[in-house]
């Protein structure tokens, strides 16, 4: 049976997707912004359609989709592939929508999973749970699979504290009680592959790693890894003021993120089940 992966998004999250599926026999298309990436990624292999989620995509660039996953955040104006390519997603067999752990809102440091209830306020994160939403209700009229995928901070090569550390801008802030969980963008990638064999239902999988911690601990172990002096901690109150308002909405809330359902009900085993893992693999592999 023929397997095509669609996704909207080929950004650093759905690249990783896609090149996974591919190696696992997949056919793989999905969408870019530029021309120039389009084409790159043709190259490579991956057929990519320009989508800026103003117009629908033309059909025969969606294919015989079986599969659909969506990386793009939406905006005020709602999910753009739920907008402009409605009636597109309702023939596929299963859907797959990366959304965030904000959604959860703020638990003062407890753990959430996903039976815990959405006590979002960040506008951000409303526009996530409103996508979510709007995903369940194509499932629902089309009867497709659909997987929400709730995701903390994604890191991995190119994009971890090792590069804040290298080019500076790393700040280890201490605000007691606050936790930060994170996934490596490669375990994203094969929890989402995972799941794709799983045609059935709407579930929301937490995708996180095993352990939440707090900024200031991720940017010290990246330090010992360069072999850089660890930075003093500076002081939430202290560093708030100069923080960019993005900044200072992450340190509103704390939770930290259980992937039990993850490891139990998809069978997944973590390649970077700590920071400590990930950040060692990506220093290695640069160098």
């Amino acid at each position: 049976m023929t397997r095509r992966l669609f996704i909207f998004g080929l950004g650093y999250s759905g690249l990783e997707i896609a090149r996974l599926a591919r190696a696992q026999g997949w056919s793989v298309a999905g969408t870019c912004t530029t021309e120039e990436k389009a084409r790159r990624l043709c190259a490579e292999g991956i057929e990519a359609h320009v989508f800026d989620g103003s117009a629908p995509l033309p059909e025969p660039s969606f294919g015989a989709a079986t599969h659909v996953v969506c990386t793009v955040a939406p905006g005020t104006a709602g999910d753009p592939a739920l907008r402009s390519c409605r009636a597109l997603l309702g023939r596929t067999r299963w859907l797959g929508y990366l959304s965030t752990t904000g959604v959860y809102g703020d638990h003062e440091g407890a753990w959430v999973d996903e039976t815990t209830p959405t006590l979002a306020t960040q506008p951000r994160s409303l526009q996530r749970l409103a996508a979510e939403q709007g995903w369940r209700d194509v499932a629902r009229e089309s009867g497709a699979a659909l997987h929400i995928f709730r995701l903390p901070g994604i890191y991995g090569p190119g994009r971890s504290t090792l590069d804040r550390v290298i080019d500076g801008t790393a700040q280890r802030i201490a605000k007691p009680g606050q936790f930060f969980s994170r996934i490596h963008v490669a375990d994203l990638a094969a929890s989402v592959v995972k799941a794709m064999e799983r045609e059935r239902g709407i579930e929301i999988w937490n995708v996180a790693d095993d352990l939440p911690a707090a900024n200031a601990d991720v940017i010290a172990h990246a330090c010992e890894l360069l072999g850089r002096p660890v930075p003093p901690a500076v002081s939430w109150e202290e560093a708030a003021p100069s923080m960019s308002a993005m900044a200072r909405s992450f340190y509103a809330e704390s939770r930290k993120v259980r992937n039990e359902k993850l490891k139990r009900e998809l069978g997944v085993v973590l390649r970077y089940p700590t920071y400590r893992e990930g950040l060692k693999a990506i220093a290695a592999a640069e160098g």
